[in-house]
């Protein structure tokens, strides 16, 4: 019976995130204040005074939601969890994957935020406005959303972006082909295929300059192999080597999040709970629809820490 950590991605973003967490603990509000120094602002005044739209642009947002998860496990941390003798494995939904890397020690927290606003700005600038586009496919296979994809390859590129399970498929490329891919998976009998209300294209061959930054980003950072293996987003298998991770998160970029997959392997291996540190309870949904085995927990206030701590060292 083995337990894993799981780290949310973007669109779990909301107005006051983590300042519960940061009045109640020290621990917690030197975090905000460490990624603050590293980005050299105030995020945590953006984060819980808004403005909204300000806060969920992708350079914000993604550095914002890694700060509540470190936050929170650095108060796990402090009541007596051990990560390495505790937790079997860590994962990250897209930008989760850092704060994963940073919970297991692979990045250092102001490393990590600055990776992410890095990561966030490439991301942003990679395609013009308008000419990308993200859509949700529900309801079909993933093998018939690939089939939609390659069938529209002549408009333009349009590939899987997430496959976040319980039939919930991300699509996402230029905004012709993700239009008439969108139209087809309709035709094909999806409940809903539904244009989403994102900045860019993430995780399509078109981030390919963001791709390039990263590669470049990673380099030169500090890296140290994590002290409990990940299971990497575009392998959905775990991995330790802190060399390959840097790969694997230049690939992620341009690379599908295997996340039904991610779910599908902790149950095939003994993992029965995953732990969703950080803003909200999206990965904690989604492992209820792909596999009833495995059970998911949120973590993100003071009473679900002193709840986690209860079962962790109990």
């Amino acid at each position: 019976m083995a337990v894993a950590f799981t780290f949310p991605g973007q669109g779990s973003q909301a107005l006051g995130m983590g300042k519960d967490l940061a009045d109640a603990f020290p621990e917690a509000a030197a975090v905000f204040a460490e990624v603050d120094d590293a980005l050299g602002e105030k995020l945590s005044d953006i984060m819980w005074n808004g403005p909204e739209e300000t806060l969920t642009l992708t350079a914000n947002a993604q550095p914002a939601l890694m700060a509540v998860s470190i936050a929170a496990l650095r108060v796990l941390e402090a009541k007596g969890l051990d990560l390495k003798s505790k937790i079997s494995y860590v994962a990250g939904h897209s930008l989760g994957e850092y704060s994963a890397l940073c919970a297991a020690g692979t990045f250092s927290l102001a490393d990590t935020a600055r990776l992410l606003r890095i990561r966030g700005n490439a991301m942003q600038a990679a395609v013009p406005v308008g000419k990308g586009a993200m859509a949700a496919i529900i309801g079909l296979e993933h093998s018939d959303v690939q089939t939609i994809c390659d069938g529209v390859g002549e408009i333009g590129s349009c590939q899987i972006a997430n496959d976040n399970g319980g039939g919930q498929l991300v699509i996402s490329g230029e905004k012709a082909a993700v239009e008439k891919a969108a139209a087809l998976a309709t035709e094909k009998g999806a409940k809903r295929a539904i244009l989403l209300p994102v900045s860019a294209p993430f995780h399509s061959t078109l981030m390919g300059p963001a791709a390039d930054a990263m590669r470049e980003a990673l380099a030169t950072v500090a890296k140290h192999d994590p002290a409990v293996p990940l299971i990497a987003n575009v392998r959905a298998a775990p991995v330790t080597d802190a060399g390959e991770i840097a790969a694997l998160l230049v690939e992620q970029v341009t690379g599908q999040v295997r996340w039904r997959e991610t779910v599908e392997w902790f149950a095939a291996h003994d993992v029965t709970a995953l732990y969703e540190i950080g803003s909200g309870k999206v990965l904690t949904g989604l492992a209820r629809r792909i596999d009833k085995t495995v059970t998911g927990i949120a973590v993100n206030s003071p009473a679900d820490i002193d709840a986690a701590i209860e079962i962790l060292l109990g």
